[in-house]
C-alpha cells in the first residue's frame, strides 16, 4: 500500500510565481517627466521654496498695491503734518513715528505714509524689472540662437556687438539719456517716460548676458542627434531653431532669468537714487534711500525700512533662482 502523494515545493512554485506577478501588476511603475522630476527636487529646497513664496507675496502687492494701501494705508501723496514734531520737522514717537496708523512710520518734513510708499515702490521696481527682463530675454535668446546656430560670419558679427555693449556704461547712458529726452514721449508724462526709459535702456543692455548663454547651449546642441534627424527630413533653419533648440533651451533660459530680475531691481534703485529713476511724487526704493540721506542720523528707520525692502526682494529672488538652477541642472557647480 502506497503512501499519498504530498505537494513539493517544485508544484507549489507555479501559484506563489503567479501570487508575485499579481502583487507586481498591482504596483504599476509610472514615468515622470522632468517637469515632476525637477519639481521633486525643488521641493527638498527649502530656502528656494521660502524665496518662491515671499516673490509671489510681492507679485501679489504689487498688482493689487492701491487696494492694500486703502485697506492698511494712507495716500502715499498725503501729507501728515500733524505727525511730525513742529520744531524739528521728525517724526513724533518712536521708531521714526511706528503706530497702528502708521505701520513703517511716517517721513521726515512732510509725513507721508512710508508704507504705502513702500508697497507703491514695490509696484514700480517690479515693473521694471520683470518687463525689462522680458525684453533681455527675447532679445537674447534670438540673436543668441541666431549665433550659435548659423555660425561663421553671423556668428562673429553678433558676438562683436554683444562684446561692445557689455563693455557700454549703461548707468552713464541712462543718465545722459534721461537729461535731454522731453518730458512728454510716446503719449507718457513724468514718470511714465522715466519708466519707459529704463525698461527699454536695462533690457536693451542686459541682453548680451542671455545672448552668450543661448549662443553656448546652441553650439552644444546643434550637432545632437535629433537636429541632424530634423534636417534629414528636410526641415529647414525656421524649424529647427523654433521646433528643435528652443524647447531645450528653455530651462537655462528660465534659470537666468530669475537670476537677471534683482539685478534689475538694483540697477533701478541706484537710477532712482542718483535722480535718474522715476521722479517724486512716485514713490521708489532709490528714491526713498536718497531723501533719507539728509535725515538718517535723526531718523535712521527711514533709510532702514527701504533697505530692507531692496535687501529681502534681491534676496528671495536669488534664492529662487538658485535653487531652481539646481533643479533643473542637478550636474551644474554653482
Amino acid at each position: 500500500m502506497t503512501a499519498p502523494l504530498h505537494d513539493t515545493p517544485a508544484e507549489a512554485a507555479p501559484s506563489e510565481v503567479s501570487g508575485a506577478a499579481d502583487q507586481a501588476g498591482a504596483k504599476k511603475v509610472e514615468g515622470r517627466s522632468l517637469k515632476q522630476i525637477a519639481w521633486n527636487r525643488l521641493k527638498q529646497d527649502k530656502l528656494a521654496l521660502a524665496g518662491a513664496v515671499i516673490v509671489l507675496v510681492l507679485v501679489i502687492v504689487s498688482v493689487f498695491a492701491p487696494l492694500i494701501v486703502d485697506l492698511f494705508g494712507h495716500p502715499p501723496t498725503e501729507f501728515n503734518q500733524d505727525k511730525l514734531d513742529p520744531l524739528t520737522n521728525l517724526p513724533q514717537g518712536a521708531l521714526g513715528g511706528v503706530s497702528a496708523e502708521h505701520w513703517f512710520g511716517v517721513e521726515p518734513n512732510n509725513g507721508r505714509d512710508i508704507f504705502s510708499r513702500i508697497i507703491y515702490g514695490a509696484r514700480v521696481s517690479m515693473l521694471v524689472a520683470f518687463l525689462a527682463a522680458i525684453l533681455a530675454v527675447v532679445l537674447g535668446t534670438l540673436f543668441g540662437i541666431i549665433a550659435g546656430f548659423f555660425g561663421g560670419w553671423v556668428d562673429a558679427v553678433i558676438s562683436r556687438v554683444m562684446d561692445v555693449l557689455l563693455a557700454f556704461p549703461q548707468l552713464l547712458f541712462i543718465i545722459s539719456l534721461v537729461s535731454v529726452l522731453p518730458n512728454d514721449l510716446f503719449g507718457l508724462t513724468g514718470s511714465g517716460v522715466r519708466i519707459m526709459i529704463l525698461i527699454l535702456v536695462i533690457g536693451f543692455f542686459g541682453w548680451p548676458y542671455v545672448g552668450r548663454i543661448v549662443r553656448g547651449q546652441t553650439l552644444s546642441l546643434r550637432e545632437r542627434e535629433y537636429v541632424e534627424a530634423a534636417r534629414s527630413l528636410g526641415g529647414g533653419s525656421r524649424h529647427i531653431l523654433f521646433r528643435e533648440l528652443l524647447p531645450n533651451l528653455v530651462a537655462p533660459i528660465t534659470v537666468y532669468t530669475t537670476l537677471m530680475i534683482p539685478t534689475n531691481i538694483l540697477t533701478e534703485a541706484a537710477l532712482s537714487f542718483l535722480g535718474a529713476g522715476v521722479r517724486p511724487p512716485t514713490a521708489s526704493w532709490g528714491g526713498m534711500l536718497r531723501d533719507a540721506l539728509g535725515t538718517y542720523e535723526h531718523d535712521p528707520m527711514f533709510m532702514v525700512f527701504p533697505g530692507l525692502a531692496i535687501f529681502i526682494t534681491v534676496l528671495a529672488f536669488n534664492l529662487f533662482g538658485d535653487g531652481l538652477r539646481d533643479a533643473l541642472d542637478p550636474k551644474g557647480t554653482r
